[in-house]
């Protein structure tokens, strides 16, 4: 059995991470739930699951769920000490990391640091601390298992000498824009942004999905993750979201990992790693599909393009633009700015920043925050 601490249990993995669990047939157990305010479904997970802490990152709603929960024995916590204490608790095997944004940075260290396993869905830890992230878990001997469907089939495709890869393939759907202009982008609405033809995801994943700059973020993190070049990382669009990425080797062979839109099989890879679980899921079925593959727009989706430019630049302007786009996209959430400002604000914050180039987690920090005011400020 694996016990595991799930950091964002309320969020769209969280919750298919407890639909894996249940159908787990025992092999998995939580010991902690964590999440940022959402006290009704935190309530409802808890007494589901009972674990044996649960954990708010709001204080306010911290508050609320222990009134909430006064009649069971389960330990209620807040804020980054209370996530942090979950994450390095003695009796947990894994840490599942599905929090939205930079915020899973400083739990992902520490549950290296105590020789924790992760299971990755937080691509923003790796974009924003990778370097230092990779180095923690290769010291403490830590595995990370990639959770996001493209780089859980990267991992799944590898063979054991990863020196035979000529080139990473990350397919991407599009999203709902794919072959619009950009006089027709002018036009996007939050509601148009927020409908993906394929995944259902969270708010924040979906308008990454629609500007691209998520699969931007995923080349970005698939450098660290498989140590490679970012010559060597390449982007195609695939529609259908049938192939979830693909692997060539430098004798010419490409391996590719299929599968159903459902984020459970990858979670549940990630959980039974090195074995393979069986499950009541649904199937995929060939028969009939057609798969298509086209070249990226990098003029009409720019993000894709930036986030090659800032990754290749490296230091800490990965960690600037990934917080410029957090508070860019919750502005466009909140319909204070427009779709394609999205770019225009992102691109103007990491120009203006004087990259560092020695890390460690208090100058990522720094340049988190000055990336975030200076995004306000220009929203």
């Amino acid at each position: 059995m694996k016990t595991l601490t799930l950091l964002g249990s309320t969020g769209s993995i969280g919750c298919q991470t407890l639909d894996v669990v249940q159908h787990s047939e025992g092999r998995l157990k939580i010991h902690a739930l964590v999440a940022d305010k959402n006290v009704k479904l935190m309530e409802e997970q808890a007494r589901m699951i009972r674990p044996e802490s649960v954990v708010m990152m709001d204080e306010g709603a911290a508050r609320e769920l222990r009134g909430r929960l006064t009649d069971l024995p389960i330990k209620v916590e807040q804020g980054m000490d209370g996530m942090i204490a979950a994450v390095v608790a003695q009796n947990v095997d894994t840490v599942v990391t599905a929090l939205s944004g930079r915020i899973g940075l400083e739990p992902t260290l520490a549950a290296l640091d105590a020789g924790k396993a992760i299971a990755l869905a937080n691509k923003e830890t790796l974009v924003a601390g990778g370097e230092l992230v990779m180095a923690k878990a290769r010291t403490m001997n830590s595995p990370i298992i990639p959770v996001d469907s493209e780089h859980s089939a990267i991992f799944q495709c590898l063979e054991e000498d990863p020196k035979t890869i000529e080139t990473i393939i990350l397919t991407a759907s599009g999203g709902p824009f794919f072959g619009w202009t950009k006089e027709e982008l002018a036009n996007v609405t939050l509601e148009k942004a927020l409908r993906h033809p394929n995944w259902s995801m969270g708010a924040k994943i979906t308008i990454d999905s629609a500007t691209m700059m998520n699969k931007g973020l995923e080349v970005i993190e698939a450098h660290h993750l498989f140590a490679m070049d970012y010559a060597n990382i390449e982007v195609l669009i695939h529609p259908q979201s049938v192939v979830h990425s693909m692997v060539q080797y430098r004798d010419g062979s490409v391996l590719a990992q299929l599968g159903k839109t459902d984020m459970r099989l990858p979670i549940q890879y990630a959980l039974s790693y090195p074995t393979r679980w069986k499950n009541p899921f649904e199937r995929l079925d060939l028969r009939g599909k057609t798969l298509t593959f086209y070249e990226p727009d990098f003029e009409g989706f720019p993000a894709l393009a930036l986030a090659y430019q800032v990754g290749r630049r490296g230091g800490t302007l990965p960690a600037v633009m990934n917080a410029a786009n957090e508070v860019v996209v919750a502005a466009f959430l909140q319909k204070k700015v427009t779709y394609l400002k999205i770019h225009e604000i992102v691109a103007e914050v990491c120009a203006e920043h004087d990259v560092l180039d020695h890390l460690d987690l208090g100058s990522i920090l720094d340049a988190d925050t000055w990336a975030r005011h200076r995004a306000l400020e220009l929203i």
